[in-house]
């Protein structure tokens, strides 16, 4: 309900909105109530309807200065928080050093991250879209 008071030639008139459907009004007007057909109805607003983003995975860093990796692998982890642009490698590929297995976006910045051995991938850690945190293991190379 809205409440309106108003002057006309100096006569004061209370004016309460009680409800509009369509092109009524209810309103009451020093206590006497009308109801007022207007021009056009009031335009009833409208549900705004948004899209729901899909849920992004996000890989932590260890907990750990070093999560344990079998002995003759080495893990290749994320130099800073990022989101995984590209996947250059399979499990079973062979690699040599300086080859480049995973993009990392970060800062709005495309960065390769290399392979600092020679070696076969063992394991994918991530997938393409995942966020990761500085220091997740991307990839692990036996």
């Amino acid at each position: 309900m809205k409440e309106y008071n108003y002057k006309i030639k100096g006569v004061p008139y209370n004016v309460k909105v009680n409800g509009i459907e369509e092109n009524i009004a209810k309103v009451e007007v020093n206590g006497i109530e009308f109801e007022v057909e207007l021009e056009k109805p009031v335009a009833q607003p409208k549900p705004v309807v948004r899209a729901v983003a899909a849920p992004v995975k996000t890989i932590e860093a260890p907990k750990a200065a070093q999560e344990a990796v079998a002995d003759g692998v080495s893990a290749v982890r994320a130099p800073l928080p990022g989101t995984i642009n590209d996947i250059k490698v399979t499990v079973g590929q062979a690699v040599k050093k300086g080859e480049t297995l995973v993009i990392l976006e970060a800062m709005k910045m495309e960065n390769n991250i290399d392979s600092d051995r020679d070696g076969k991938i063992k394991e994918v850690k991530v997938q393409k879209g995942d966020t990761v945190m500085e220091g997740a293991i991307l990839v692990t190379i036996g």
